[in-house]
């Protein structure tokens, strides 16, 4: 009875299902094992179970199918049984024993309900076996991270129907994995449980498992029926947010319904409102710049998001300088950790600040939200926080040898590059060459322009007129520098970049997108950027490649030099719509929507640039997070850029300029949109060659619905 079970097979093609809640979430397989290197129920960023697997009579399980549940509460995986030993001189066949393995996650607990069918024609004492671990390693420590030293190990204390699994980190704290069963085990050690469950023909029977920090009442139907409803009404909260869109498309609905749920799922309540983390599994926490993005892509249907992280933004900004976490007074956070490695400063990610553009981005979040939804409480209420957001910025560009807002890291544990395109090799010379920094990369500069104006339009109504000015004549001369500085007249094109001299990266990337969404360049060179953006050489039909095929460093397998970054995508076609060219913006909507139904309706955070190919689909980037915020979050942005949508919330106007449908849709509604404090629906509808749209049903008093054709 307590011999090992035979050893179950790397996962191979088997796919990872992923669930979240809080500050903890479960990677595991299509069987609901957990067993991979990557595997694991992570809380807080350490992962506290490292093994879960199940077996019947010693023997691997056999898939049948496995989902999670379209709201993302809930996995179910499928299973049966090969054959059991022989009971006397009979044998149990293969494929009689059914069991479902349904789970969650709730208040940082894990809940799973094994329910096992006997199908056959006779009786059957079935012997299940789960076998666990926790190994308390800190979620760098899974990433490849090498720690000179650890903590220790705690003496597992067995209890009637239970494990109490321990360990003491160098930082003095212990970490506690309880596991609980419904029923006593017939035998029980420090890594396995093993059970006797008697089926009569026909009979279902059921075990209940908990995993926790701490211990609670026994697992029972009861209790992960309560949690099982909590659980949903909690997401569908999360759901309800803002507005919502159909369209008489059921496939591209499941496309909508699959980037809102993973955005619920992903979005985490926390005492300033509600925020995005980034992705899973490397990323679920707090990010600066993603959680930006994710609420600029959805503020035109959900304000409440970009509340939230403002006001979380505004509580953490730096207020003291430190090399090793690359922190200046003003500055918006990078990444924030609650690991043993982060707690001992193993690691600078505790509360870091090495990103240049999240401040930028942070201030254009604050001028779009106000204009979006007339709310100057909030601004009122994070407005010392926005100037110290600006004075950040204006300090850096005083003493930046180049006049732009540039980077380098304070110290070697930190990020070399940290604009969004922060990998290692993500910037170079037309030679291939790493430049020498500081470094001033395209984007960040437009994102600068776009913070001073904003600065420049709150600053208005908050008796800061003669600042106004002066934003605003920045503005000026900074956009001025930026088309002398940055654009390469040989290229046709900005330069990626600009190294510690002056000199710059002769490289095309699609950073100069970003710089068409803040709006900075002149018509005839967006003209020119668009051109070069929607050719071969940068599409690769699944959207826009992060790098122009043929440069140096160009391979559509690296994360920064040719992938495909769907979030990246969006904020250049809503760059290119804004300078009115709005037939691009439904072609790159379908191959981005053909890319997804690929991935099951969810997009990855980046895949591979490879072309595209006749019957076949994008090419996945193996370790890429899914879900992850921003991808997520593109669709919304690609739509709205689409629709033409422009919400003026103290006028309580929306504007639609020269609307377009995506391809396939001859009408698309907008509902429960927020406008101030009304909500209005909006429906969209194919007219020959036109799209009209049309108010419908009860307009709230006060709201006007402006067609620009």
């Amino acid at each position: 009875m307590n011999s090992a079970p035979e050893s179950t097979p790397r996962r191979g093609l088997l796919p990872r299902f992923t669930l979240k809640d809080g500050d903890t979430f479960l990677l595991a397989d299509a069987l609901g094992d957990i067993h991979d290197a990557d595997d694991g129920l992570f809380a807080n960023d350490t992962r506290m179970l490292s093994r879960f697997q199940l077996s019947i009579a010693r023997r691997p399980v056999s898939l049948l199918g496995a989902a999670v549940s379209e709201d993302n509460t809930s996995f179910s995986a499928h299973l049966t049984n090969r054959p059991l030993p022989a009971l006397g001189e009979r044998v149990i066949p293969q494929g009689v024993i059914y069991m479902e393995r349904c789970r969650l996650l709730l208040n940082g607990r894990l809940y799973e309900r094994l329910s096992l069918t006997n199908f056959s024609d006779q009786a059957a004492e079935v012997p299940v076996r789960l076998d666990f671990a926790a190994d308390f390693v800190d979620i760098f420590e899974v990433q490849g991270h090498v720690r000179p030293a650890r903590g220790t190990p705690l003496k597992p204390q067995l209890t009637e129907r239970g494990v109490r699994l321990a360990y003491r980190g160098l930082d003095e704290v212990v970490r506690t994995t309880e596991i609980e069963f419904s029923r006593k085990p017939v035998a029980l050690s420090s890594d396995s449980a093993e059970f006797l469950i008697d089926l009569p023909e026909r009979g279902v029977d059921c075990l209940f498992t908990e995993i926790g920090a701490t211990h609670e009442a026994a697992p029972s139907a009861h209790r992960y029926e309560q949690a099982a409803r909590e659980s949903i009404r909690s997401a569908r909260g999360r759901m309800e947010a803002g507005g919502y869109l159909q369209t008489t498309a059921g496939l591209f609905n499941q496309w909508l319904m699959k980037s809102r749920s993973d955005l619920a799922l992903l979005t985490t309540p926390l005492p300033t409102g509600p925020y995005p983390y980034a992705g899973i599994p490397w990323f679920s926490t707090q990010f600066g710049r993603d959680a930006i993005i994710t609420a600029l892509q959805t503020l035109w249907l959900d304000p409440q998001l970009a509340a939230g992280v403002l006001r979380f933004l505004a509580s953490t900004q730096a207020k003291e300088t430190s090399a090793f976490r690359d922190s200046e007074p003003g500055k918006i956070m990078h990444e924030m950790r609650r690991g043993e490695m982060a707690a001992l400063q193993e690691i600078p990610f505790g509360c870091y600040y090495g990103a240049v553009d999240s401040t930028p981005l942070f201030l254009m979040l604050a001028g779009a939200y106000e204009r979006r939804t007339g709310d100057g409480a909030l601004i009122d209420e994070i407005w010392p926080n926005l100037l110290a957001g600006i004075a950040w910025i204006e300090t850096r560009l005083n003493r930046s040898a180049t006049g732009f807002l540039d980077y380098a890291a304070g110290e070697r544990s930190g990020l070399a590059n940290q604009a969004w395109k922060d990998s290692q090799d993500s910037i170079f010379h037309a030679d291939g060459r790493i430049p020498a920094g500081p470094i001033a990369t395209v984007e960040v500069q437009g994102y600068a322009c776009a913070a001073l104006e904003a600065m420049a339009q709150l600053g208005v109504s908050r008796a800061e007129r003669g600042k106004c000015a002066q934003w605003l004549q920045r503005a000026r001369s900074l956009r001025e520098a930026i088309e002398e500085r940055f654009w390469v007249q040989q290229m046709n094109f900005y330069a990626i970049a600009l190294d510690g001299t002056g000199a710059p990266c002769c490289v095309r990337g699609s950073n100069a997108g970003h710089l068409l969404y803040c709006g900075v360049p002149s018509p005839e060179r967006a003209t020119a950027v668009a051109t070069q953006l929607l050719s071969e050489g940068f599409c690769s039909g699944w959207g826009i490649r992060t790098l122009l095929k043929g440069e140096p460093r160009y391979n559509p397998m690296s994360y920064h030099n040719g992938s495909v970054w769907p979030h990246d995508t969006s904020i250049c076609v809503s760059g290119i719509a804004r300078y009115g060219q709005r037939d691009c913006v439904v072609k790159i909507l379908a191959d981005v929507f053909e890319a997804a139904n690929h991935f099951s309706m969810r997009l990855p955070e980046l895949y591979c640039g490879f072309p595209r190919v006749a019957g076949q689909g994008p090419i996945p980037y193996p370790v890429a997070c899914l879900p992850q915020a921003w991808a997520s979050g593109s669709l919304f942005m690609l739509l709205q850029a689409a629709l033409g949508i422009r919400i003026d919330g103290g006028r309580k106007e929306v504007h639609i300029e020269r609307p377009a449908l995506p391809t396939g849709i001859e009408s698309l509604k907008v509902c429960e949109l927020p406008v101030g404090d009304a909500r209005i629906d909006i429906e969209f509808h194919r007219l020959g060659a036109e799209v009209g749209a049309f108010p419908i049903g009860h307009v709230a008093r006060g709201v006007n619905v402006l067609l620009h054709l």
